[in-house]
């Protein structure tokens, strides 16, 4: 080669290299606008952490470690995941599966014999699924394993035939946890940090901490009192991680080294659309993974992850200041790393409004609503069904449907070009166990939004 071709070729991959180092300082840069503007709005306290294409294109600590404010975040801190860490029982099980050690189709009664006659019924693959029927437990008034045990054998009767239907309760996750134990002849943290992050190299994380450690992370609300239940592991067996680990943790997942492929699209997958699986949810095509993600929170703790594998993105946000905004940041640094326009994000409805939800009749929710739209419009994100379907959806969980669907009902008025609200407006109906307005606002949904394919199934099943 003719050293003038070598000085041309030199000078073409010097301008690609200034391009995409280029490309990536505004990425960041727009990045670090969004989680300034989270953090000054009080809607953000915590790590984050973005890679694209195995490179890391935004990676920051926003805030401090506890209410006092007088120590500052930074990377090594450990935060609590909540039901995110329930994806390392569910790997466990699989990782005992692969072993034949058990079988998903083995009952709880086989590793369990002193539980009550609905262990007979009730199968491993069931609790993976939380298509149990198992009821949740008192948590208020059990202090440790033992007592949740206890009462586990003081439970009777099933909410319903295990498989016929769903409910996302800890239940199912301590008996998980006790199946290992049981197969494994080592306790749950210890079979955690042997088989999965030490092979892994997460190297930071820890099974149950002392929350009054020096790299801790300490949760509080936002009238900076801090949550006393972050101090009581009344239920053994969560893993406290740091952005840099949970990532690492998605990424050994991913490569198939703890479980293979078959194993990990059973996780991945829920028992019916819009519900929880062992791994929080995504999808695949073949064996290609399109998108992991998983939300979780407790105590004010609040974390999400969102990989999409087949695009290369990772994003994690770990918060000890929960506002129920993860997901609106989550989109916008989606959107900017596609070259999309994006939404700032906005304080939380939520937030403001869970104060007193438990108080609160639904009559009293939607005055401070109209309050907060009359008064505080700029403030807050109005111009999207999403804080009223939280909302919605919070009162749901909280049992309320009667609530909920009021809130759902507003959000169709406010938002009827959106299949997603009527498909909300479906799902509390159904669980109304009114099945002709489920059906009607299923249909909807599906006629706003064609790709819907869990509003169609629920269609085909009502139907039938």
């Amino acid at each position: 080669m003719k050293s003038k071709e070598k000085i041309l070729i030199a000078i073409a991959f010097t301008l690609f290299t200034i391009t995409h180092l280029s490309a990536q300082s505004k990425q960041a840069k727009e990045i670090d606008g969004v989680m300034q503007t989270a953090f000054q709005l009080g809607i953000f306290n915590g790590n984050v952490l973005v890679i694209e294409k195995g490179k890391t294109v935004y990676e920051a600590s926003l805030g401090y470690t506890d209410a006092s404010k007088k120590t500052k975040l930074n990377s090594s801190y450990l935060f609590n995941i909540g039901s995110i860490s329930k994806e390392f029982n569910a790997v466990g099980i699989m990782m005992l599966k692969e072993q034949g050690k058990l079988s998903l189709d083995d009952k709880v009664s086989k590793y369990l014999s002193d539980l009550p006659a609905w262990s007979d019924k009730i199968s491993i693959k069931n609790l993976l699924q939380y298509n149990s029927g198992l009821p949740d437990i008192k948590w208020a008034v059990v202090k440790n394993d033992t007592d949740i045990y206890n009462g586990m054998k003081k439970i009777d009767t099933l909410l319903f035939k295990p498989g016929t239907n769903y409910a996302y309760n800890n239940s199912n996750v301590f008996l998980q946890r006790r199946i290992i134990e049981k197969v494994s002849g080592m306790p749950f943290h210890t079979f955690v940090e042997k088989y999965m992050l030490q092979p892994c190299g997460m190297k930071s994380s820890v099974v149950d901490p002392d929350m009054r450690g020096s790299n801790v992370a300490v949760s509080f609300n936002n009238e900076l009192v801090q949550s006393p239940r972050q101090y009581i592991y009344n239920m053994t067996g969560w893993t406290s991680v740091t952005a840099q680990d949970l990532y690492t943790w998605t990424q050994c997942l991913h490569a198939f080294k703890l479980i293979n492929k078959e194993s990990f699209r059973e996780i991945l997958m829920p028992f019916a659309p819009n519900r929880q699986s062992g791994l929080g949810g995504g999808s695949m095509d073949g064996d290609v993974i399109r998108e992991h993600m998983h939300h979780g929170s407790s105590a004010d703790f609040e974390a999400y992850m969102y990989i999409a594998p087949a695009e290369e993105i990772s994003v994690i946000l770990l918060t000890n200041n929960m506002n129920n905004k993860v997901f609106d940041i989550k989109d916008a640094i989606y959107n900017i790393l596609k070259g999309k326009p994006y939404r700032m994000p906005k304080k939380s409805l939520l937030a403001v409004l869970r104060k007193t939800l438990d108080t609160d009749t639904i009559d009293d929710i939607l005055a401070k609503y109209n309050h907060l739209k009359a008064t505080q419009a700029k403030d807050f994100n109005f111009e999207s069904e999403d804080d009223l379907n939280m909302l919605g959806y919070t009162l749901m969980n909280k049992k309320r449907l009667d609530d909920a669907i009021k809130i759902f009902e507003l959000n169709v008025k406010l938002f009827p070009q959106s299949g997603n609200v009527y498909d909300s407006l479906g799902e509390a109906y159904l669980n109304k166990g009114n099945n002709e307005l489920a059906l009607l606002n299923y249909k909807k949904a599906l006629a706003l939004d064609p790709a819907n394919k869990g509003a169609k199934d629920i269609i085909e099943k009502l139907e039938k």
